[in-house]
């Protein structure tokens, strides 16, 4: 039987914290539709959904712990951003993890914490005192811009953050898991979570999201840019996943948030007008094979509307995925088995003698 190529079909964990249905673009995180917490479960109701029973929640509420964190993580993590300077956001936020002292309990709310601050200063280039008043979202959206943020804002991000808190055994969980089962601790396997996160095939295509509507220009370009695009064999970004063969039902609440800023943009009008087209052309040309909106069209709207810069989207999405990768991390410790798949050797062998 041959090996199967991406693992793909491959149960490589049994989970209680997210079921990604493809065929029918569902995600259900810890028995609840995505579209019944996003907008209506701020981040760190539905963190402490997903960490029940997996990690000690504080008595004191998790958003109080998360504000207290967010100023611990502040004093060890200001001192190191200078020397982040000359990197990009991803590698910034993994230097100044990887700088993180070792850490008393809670350490998961800590890690949180200052996964939320780190990419903040990585995305701002800045080391900015948080308010530990705020709730997560809102204050990392006021350290990234370097000034108050109005409610509909924070309220956006925030439904950003619920959606990305976890799905499936996708590269990055995978990775923060292989490295947990070695008993490596769960700052080591959030670092190996980023690195994964970092690569274009996993957490790296909202900005060039962006890149494509820069460069269809006016709504009615659409349709030929597209068609460009397909005839040269090029991807379009936001377009197709590999699990879902229908809609990505986080493209769905992310728009809905997006609607909720208010007002129209310039770029949303052209968004949706790429977005039809494109579907269009996808339709007539793959046919038998769903290629459809995917999260990170609508990621990289919202976040671009929130004044977030491109290049940071990729560190901000790791901020929030943070606490999915750390229930998983719990979730393989308890387990106390290391991951260790075989391998199918195809390679020479040396001569047998006569």
């Amino acid at each position: 039987m041959p090996a199967a190529i991406g693992l793909d079909d491959v149960v490589a964990a049994e989970t209680v914290l997210s079921h990604v249905d493809g065929e029918a673009g569902r995600l259900v995180v810890r028995g609840h539709d995505i579209e019944t917490l996003v907008g209506h479960v701020p981040f760190e109701q539905a963190t402490a959904l997903l960490w029940d029973g997996l990690i000690d929640l504080p008595a004191e509420g998790l958003a109080r712990a998360l504000g207290a964190a967010r100023l611990e993580a502040y004093d060890r993590l200001a001192p190191l951003v200078p020397a982040t300077r000359a990197l990009a956001p991803v590698p910034a936020m993994r230097f100044l993890l990887a700088g993180l002292p070792t850490m008393e309990a809670p350490v998961a709310v800590r890690l949180l914490a200052a996964a939320g601050v780190a990419a903040a200063f990585a995305i701002a280039g800045k080391a900015v005192r948080p308010d530990p008043s705020l709730g997560h979202a809102a204050d990392l959206l006021r350290m990234i811009r370097g000034r108050p943020v109005a409610a509909a804002e924070a309220a956006a991000l925030d439904a950003y953050l619920v959606t990305i808190l976890d799905h499936g055994l996708n590269a990055s969980t995978f990775a923060a898991r292989v490295v947990a089962s070695t008993a490596a601790g769960p700052a080591a396997a959030l670092i190996a979570g980023l690195c994964a996160l970092e690569g274009p095939l996993h957490g790296g295509a909202p900005g060039p999201v962006l890149d494509m509507l820069d460069a269809v220009g006016l709504p009615e370009n659409a349709p030929a840019w597209v068609a460009a695009e397909l005839d040269a064999g090029r991807r379009l970004m936001g377009f197709g996943h590999r699990i879902y063969r229908v809609r990505d039902p986080r493209a769905d609440v992310l728009k809905a948030a997006l609607a909720r800023l208010g007002g129209r943009s310039a770029r949303l009008t052209l968004a949706e007008a790429v977005e039809a087209a494109a579907l269009a052309a996808l339709e007539r040309r793959k046919a038998g094979r769903r290629l459809d909106t995917n999260v990170e069209f609508y990621t990289a709207l919202l976040l671009d509307a929130l004044g977030v810069p491109r290049a940071g989207f990729t560190a901000l999405f790791a901020a929030g995925r943070t606490a999915g990768w750390l229930a998983h991390v719990r979730e393989q410790e308890a387990r106390g088995r290391i991951i260790r798949p075989q391998s199918r050797y195809v390679g020479p062998l040396p001569a047998v003698a006569a």
